[in-house]
């Protein structure tokens, strides 16, 4: 057995989860509220998506002492048709307004079938794919998104006007074999480019453009300039789709009026948040859905690989293998993002 080479220190899930709500209760926050948020993102880190786990107790607490997130937010749920229900955010952190959001939204699919939750005023999420794990885990299909800071240039326009914005599938699988699709409108997250630049690294230049819209290998040239989106103008038109439903529609900020947390972190964004939610027992019984979903891996799978040694792979899968051999060993957690969390639960 090969000896490991990852320095970083290894933590329980149950430990974490613990950890994380002392350290969001020492930021204000309720345990109830704590929990909600910790449960988003220690999903993150599970799967492996570290930029978008616990790290992010430093910008959202960053925000919160600053007053530009709302500690205890009055959350209010307004059912608009027997499907539909918007949700009011009130300025919360990110992931507690999702949670609230998914739940609703879950709660009227249950009931109708199918059912959606538009949410406004609230801020980073964290990444897509815990929600999309929850539902699945109840058996829902879904389709969850979001709007974000601009970052993107409109096709042919040279400066921000879009933002990153962040769209999710996911499909309940056999035996927690979910599809989990979590891909944002950009090449690559700004968080890759700015882990580049700490590390003095150059990017490929498809990843973005500086200032002026020309294509760069320089990190900070990047950061100053202007993330490419995926599949060129088909890219740009699902990022103004995605705004469409969870900024303009949810009545949340959109395209320039969001606030960027970078810029202003004492001011409140306003993001908003779409929850498509589908109840797939009503479309068959689990036995039927387990039964085609392991064939549509099947069929997948069955292409022989292109390149030896790495096989086709079907959305989700490595986000799985990473939380099942993570809950056997341990998350494995930058020891920063440790010592911050220690930090704020010494506040309680």
């Amino acid at each position: 057995m090969n000896a490991r080479t990852d320095t970083r220190p290894r933590i329980a899930e149950s430990e974490l989860q613990s950890l994380g709500e002392r350290a969001f209760r020492g930021l204000g926050l309720t345990a109830a509220d704590a929990s909600d948020v910790v449960r988003v993102l220690v999903l993150a880190d599970l799967f492996g998506l570290s930029t978008h786990g616990l790290s992010r107790i430093e910008s959202y607490g960053e925000r919160l002492d600053l007053g530009g997130i709302t500690k205890t937010p009055s959350i209010r749920i307004e059912r608009v048709a027997p499907a539909l229900v918007t949700v009011d955010g009130a300025n919360g952190v990110g992931p507690l307004v999702g949670m609230h959001g998914l739940r609703a939204a879950m709660e009227v699919a249950k009931e109708c079938g199918i059912g959606a939750a538009f949410v406004r005023g609230s801020n980073h999420f964290g990444p897509i794919s815990p929600y999309g794990y929850i539902a699945a885990e109840a058996g829902f299909a879904s389709m969850i998104g979001s709007n974000a800071t601009t970052t993107i240039a409109p096709w042919g326009g040279s400066d921000a006007r879009l933002g990153n914005s962040p769209l999710g599938f996911a499909v309940p699988g056999a035996d927690g074999a979910h599809f989990l699709l979590d891909m944002a409108m950009s090449v690559v997250a700004r968080a890759k480019i700015r882990n580049a630049l700490k590390a003095g690294e150059s990017i490929p230049d498809t990843w973005g453009t500086d200032k002026d819209g020309r294509k760069t290998t320089d990190p900070k040239a990047a950061l100053d300039g202007f993330l490419l989106p995926i599949g060129g103008h088909k890219g740009y038109g699902l990022a103004l789709l995605v705004d469409l439903f969870a900024g303009l529609l949810s009545n949340a900020a959109y395209l320039t009026h969001v606030k960027s947390w970078v810029d202003a972190p004492d001011e409140p964004q306003n993001l908003g948040h779409f929850f498509t939610l589908i109840d797939t027992a009503r479309l068959g019984s689990r036995a039927w859905l387990i039964e085609r979903m392991r064939d549509f891996a099947a069929i997948l799978h069955g292409s022989p690989a292109a390149e030896e040694g790495k096989p086709v792979i079907v959305p989700g899968e490595i986000e799985l293998r990473n939380m099942a051999r993570q809950r056997e060993h341990g998350i494995d957690m930058d020891a920063s993002v440790l010592a911050m969390l220690q930090q704020r639960a010494g506040q309680v």
